[in-house]
């Protein structure tokens, strides 16, 4: 292996200009000895090229030698999945697994397409290889029933479904096979923190394992009541309370909401109702007005391909209470399906005067 000999107390000077002039083999580490330091070069690193680093840097001795000590080859990763996987798929196959990839502390979660699950195992190594994580799932089942979960099967790693995921300062513990959770909300989740002001009274009507309720009360001073069917939910909110030392700003329940409304929730007004159940929350609109405070604001959201169904909903439940709808934002939170997003609509509900 080709390498320059260099005396160890002018070991840093001489790597920082290889590495400038692009002359380090970077595929192998530096060696030392008790007097030397042996650093990896290319071959387009002339005799002459050294010997004017040598004196630019006014060395004694600058050699290049096939080394006397042999050198170490650096791991090589991947940058990307396009990376771990070529030669392993072509690039249309690439592109498609590329559209569902999520990260959720250490477990990647990937949609396989179905002409593809015969190569699920080379796809689960070097998604494990690239992501440095310790467990890749495979989804085996859409999003179903009133708990909003999913059949998962390991393909690559430990089975451990259970792990932690960082967000905005935050620790948010839970089971990927008992609980959903979304980490491409993330940004969605900090927007609406940012919006709560100081003191709010808030609902989240289908809290799931609380990033919702967890983000905010870790930025903002509020009181949160937190509601999810989801027995598994709970318990993780539960956790991720002490695991954030909010305890004090949420008020966890486990139960249908309109249940907990009835027997927890009489006549209680919020500030602010956060409605992120896409694929039902126009079913509970007329119970989110109830609950809203004159000038609340409602976060809601669903899978639609634009914004005026779900404003004309909203619309509707007020008017059957005889409120007003002032519609503050709307947004593409994030694709769902081709042609459909989840979309999210900020309401402003008011008594009529």
């Amino acid at each position: 292996m080709k390498s320059l000999k260099v005396e160890l107390h002018h070991l840093n000077d001489v790597r920082k200009i290889i590495a400038e002039k692009e002359l380090m083999n970077m595929n192998y580490k530096i060696k030392t000895d008790k007097n030397y330091g042996y650093i990896p070069i290319k071959e387009i690193a002339t005799p002459t090229l050294i010997e004017e680093i040598k004196n630019t840097l006014q060395l004694p001795e600058l050699n290049i030698t096939n080394c006397e000590t042999e050198l170490v080859a650096t791991k090589h990763y991947p940058k990307s999945i396009t990376e771990a996987l070529k030669g392993k798929l072509n690039p249309t196959e690439i592109e498609e697994l590329k559209k569902s990839f999520d990260t959720i502390g250490n477990i990647v979660i990937l949609e396989i397409p179905e002409e593809l699950e015969k190569y699920k195992k080379t796809i689960g190594e070097a998604t494990l290889n690239f992501t440095k994580r310790t467990s890749v799932y495979m989804k085996k089942s859409p999003i179903e029933g009133v708990t909003r979960t999913r059949q998962l099967e390991l393909i690559a790693g430990e089975n451990n479904p259970v792990t932690i995921h960082k967000e905005h300062g935050t620790r948010l513990k839970l089971d990927v096979t008992n609980v959903y959770f979304s980490p491409r909300l993330a940004t969605e989740r900090k927007r609406v923190s940012d919006n709560v002001k100081e003191d709010e009274k808030i609902l989240d009507m289908f809290c799931g394992i609380g990033p919702f309720p967890i983000v905010i009360a870790h930025n903002k001073k509020c009181q949160i009541t937190a509601v999810d069917i989801n027995n598994y939910a709970i318990k993780y909110l539960k956790e991720n309370i002490k695991l954030n030392k909010l305890k004090g700003s949420i008020n966890p329940i486990c139960g249908d909401i309109i249940e907990v409304s009835k027997n927890d929730l009489t006549n209680q007004k919020f500030d602010r109702i956060i409605m992120n159940l896409p694929g039902l929350a126009y079913q509970f609109l007329d119970l989110a007005i109830k609950h809203v405070e004159n000038e609340g604001i409602i976060n809601y959201y669903e899978f639609s391909d634009n914004f005026g169904q779900g404003i004309e909903r909203i619309q509707k439940a007020a008017h059957k209470q005889n409120k007003n709808v002032e519609i503050l934002k709307n947004r593409k939170v994030k694709s769902s399906s081709p042609g459909m997003w989840h979309v999210g609509i900020d309401a402003k509900i008011t008594e009529k005067e």
